[in-house]
């Protein structure tokens, strides 16, 4: 459970790292283009923290949950340009030219993108990929089967139940290791009861008694045997923060060898192809999620109220926090940041969309006004200078509570019912 809080923590403070620097890349490029910024802050909330240096101040704030970097002129809404003098007032935002707005607008993705890429070949390069259940299921190679990774050794709740093999303290071989079980093969019953896809096997195995023999049938090319596997016992906390007991064979999903995946580093050099390579994989699955979105809002909504949760509905920074801390838990690094790369990525393109409040929201304001004045000229007529924000405020409003009303629904469902891996 220790390794299970820390993981929780450390995944939620990457992802807090890593919105941090999205809005210091918005700072970084502001600066380079004698914008002027005048406030820094990680968090939200009353100030903890600050120090002024120069014309900004920087500092920490009570509520972690984000950041922000305030560059004077950003919207016309903002009144503090008018304090200015003569001199900065040519260093407000909107005065400078389209590229250069462009570049800070879109400078916080890019941070996005950059984290992920470097993260992503450090594992490429040096580690080696190779159990990836989220990248598996987001290319559909685990869903319609049961095809199982085994994890070798697995933790327990009862330290004193010793080692095994080359297990660490407090772990034991995994029952479906010891019981013959081998990465691919395909679970298709268990206690007699047939399996149809990862979602039962889920179920299944929630009915199982920890310490109880069960018989599990797997197929491996083509081949069927049944053999006898003992769950071990895990540790659940519940949405009430109660901590139970629950049955685990030690298995995860299985990452099919038709994706591209590196078994071992494949080097600094090397390295740099494969990971352009998951790149591009990665973009394309993040597009095709972002458009099956809307779809995953109502099975989202049963799983709150007893249905099963499907492992491709989304997940908040809670659960993805809780997925963190289940693979340092099962001492699955690689996953650990395997998964922050797709977050990062996805976050990324997401805050690139077109619409209010987002980064991408600015970039084609500022797009469109520049579109607006060349047609002005083009028939004669005088500027009509720049967007009224007041007039967008409605539509903003709207999409900031679409988004926060998703967020409180994936939070939920996160609570009551999370995605877990291990099972």
């Amino acid at each position: 459970m220790t390794a299970y809080i820390t993981g929780i923590a450390l995944f939620a403070l990457a992802i807090l790292i890593s919105v941090s620097l999205h809005e210091f890349g918005h700072m970084l490029t502001a600066k380079a283009f004698g914008m002027k910024v005048t406030r820094y802050f990680v968090g939200f909330g009353p100030t903890l923290w600050s120090f002024r240096k120069g014309e900004t101040e920087y500092g920490v704030k009570g509520v972690p949950l984000g950041g922000f970097v305030k560059i004077v002129g950003m919207t016309p809404l903002e009144e503090e340009e008018e304090e200015l003098d003569e001199k900065d007032q040519k260093r407000v935002f909107w005065r400078k030219p389209l590229w250069q707005r462009t570049v800070v607008l879109a400078a916080g993705s890019v941070t996005h993108f950059v984290l992920g890429f470097l993260v992503l070949w450090i594992l490429v390069a040096f580690v080696g990929i190779g159990v990836n259940p989220a990248y598996a299921q987001a290319a559909e190679t685990g869903q319609e089967d049961v095809a199982v990774e085994v994890a070798p050794c697995v933790a327990t709740s009862d330290p004193a139940t010793g080692t095994a093999g080359d297990c660490a303290d407090g772990q034991v071989e995994g029952p479906a290791a010891a019981a013959g079980i081998e990465n691919g093969d395909e679970i298709t019953a268990i206690a007699g009861a047939a399996v149809a896809d990862w979602d039962g096997l889920l179920a299944a195995v929630g009915e199982l008694t920890p310490g109880e023999p069960v018989a599990v049938t797997v197929d491996r090319d083509g081949t069927e045997r049944t053999v006898e596997v003992t769950p071990y016992a895990a540790e659940v906390e519940n949405a009430d923060g109660t901590v139970e007991e629950v049955a685990r064979l030690g298995v995860f999903v299985y990452v099919d060898p038709a994706i591209p995946y590196t078994a071992e580093g494949a080097g600094p050099v090397s390295g740099i192809g494969e990971t352009f390579t998951y790149t591009g994989d990665m973009f394309k699955e993040t597009f095709i999620a972002l458009g099956q979105l809307p779809s995953k809002i109502p099975p989202l909504w049963d799983s709150i109220w007893g249905a099963e949760r499907a492992d491709d509905t989304p997940v908040s920074v809670v659960g993805a926090s809780r997925l963190g801390g289940e693979m340092v838990q099962y001492d699955q690094w690689a996953m650990f940041f395997m998964l922050l790369v797709v977050l990062n990525y996805f976050i990324g393109v997401f805050n690139l969309l077109p619409l209010l409040p987002m980064d991408g929201g600015h970039i084609a304001i500022a797009w469109y006004e520049r579109f607006r004045s060349w047609v002005a000229a083009k028939r004669g007529r005088p500027d009509p200078g720049r967007v009224d924000y007041l007039k967008l405020m409605p539509l903003t409003y709207a999409v900031i509570v679409v988004l926060g009303g998703f967020m409180l629904l994936t939070i939920t469902a996160d609570i009551v019912n999370p995605i877990t891996i291990f099972n």
